[in-house]
């Protein structure tokens, strides 16, 4: 499924238009990116948590030469389901 698919569904489901749903979509994963921006967890009882988990930064190796190459540290978006996210799928 992709952006627009789940735009339809939101709008047949919440009985919206598709631009209202597109909006309200847009709005949702604007507040979470803009949390997890500021370190912050985002959780979704059932469907579960948005977070930021560090990277330390490590040695890595170009494929093509064999030349060790440094990787910065970085700040990676995570996420772990919840149970009644895993229990749907693992019905």
């Amino acid at each position: 499924m992709n952006k627009s698919e789940l735009v339809e569904v939101v709008a047949e489901t919440a009985d919206l238009s598709k631009a209202a749903a597109g909006k309200v979509l847009d709005a949702v994963l604007d507040s979470i990116t803009q949390a997890l921006a500021k370190g912050e967890q985002v959780v979704l009882v059932g469907f579960g948590t948005f977070a930021v988990k560090g990277r330390a930064a490590r040695t890595g190796r170009n494929p093509q030469t064999g030349a060790a190459i440094e990787i910065k540290a970085a700040n990676i978006p995570s996420f772990k389901p919840g149970k009644a996210l895993k229990d749907s799928v693992n019905h």
